[in-house]
């Protein structure tokens, strides 16, 4: 090639090159914003709602943490919603200007959420809450049991329970389930612990039943012996926090 026709190649591709370079800068994505402005207001299903419109200023990570508790820690669902700028929590509806947000950025806050984790054994001790279900989805009913709210009783009925000796009812709840084996369900962001269920048959209604007949307090002892046909029992175990 001689000098004149190098140079007239030079002098072709440099401004091919000043124009492609735009387009490999161009920006897709942007790093999550500090602060997003929200608006919300009640969700009425089949009309236009008149509820106040309230405003509120989120972090970039409570917003994520709002959509996590709804689509669970799955990185494209919680992309396409922060795009689509609304979703609805606790019947509530959350508009806000819809961004596409950097997927690394994403990523590292995400990795903050547990996983699902199947191989994770039952452990009584890791228990806060117990929830009887009846049947359904969503059930048409359901009853939370607590440590607390298990314990409740008549300070007379306590020294009588000491006493004899006698179990609490949050302690018949946790035997009832070891010797059940609840089965590993998931993760739940919402509920921010491990789910374990147990599907009931006939011979453990009874059970807990009359269980509950002699060890539940009376302000759970009427739901519990009454239950509008109980199907399964679920048992909540939080995280440890490191």
């Amino acid at each position: 090639m001689n000098a004149i026709a190098f140079a007239t190649a030079i002098a072709f591709a440099a401004p091919q090159a000043e124009r492609r370079l735009p387009r490999q800068n161009q920006v897709g994505a942007v790093p999550l914003p500090q602060t997003i402005a929200v608006k919300y207001t009640e969700e009425e299903a089949e009309y236009l709602s008149m509820r106040p419109l309230v405003r509120q200023t989120f972090r970039a990570g409570e917003l994520v943490d709002m959509i996590v508790q709804v689509a669970g820690k799955d990185s494209a669902r919680v992309q396409q919603i922060l795009r689509a700028g609304t979703v609805v929590f606790h019947s509530f509806r959350y508009w806000w200007q819809g961004f596409e947000p950097d997927v690394a950025a994403l990523a590292e806050i995400l990795a903050k959420y547990p996983d699902s984790d199947p191989a994770r054994p039952f452990r009584a001790a890791d228990c806060a809450e117990v929830i009887l279900e009846s049947s359904g989805s969503p059930p048409r009913h359901s009853l939370r049991i607590t440590p607390e709210s298990a314990a409740k009783a008549h300070p007379l009925r306590k020294i009588a329970r000491a006493i004899r000796r006698q179990p609490s009812f949050w302690q018949v709840l946790m035997n009832f389930a070891d010797d059940a084996h609840p089965r590993y369900r998931e993760y739940s962001y919402t509920r921010r612990a491990d789910l374990y269920s147990i599907a009931l048959n006939p011979a453990q209604i009874a059970r807990l039943a009359h269980e509950a007949a002699d060890h539940a307090p009376r302000s759970l002892r009427a739901e519990l012996l009454e239950p509008p046909a109980i199907s399964q029992i679920v048992f909540l175990c939080p995280r440890p926090t490191n």
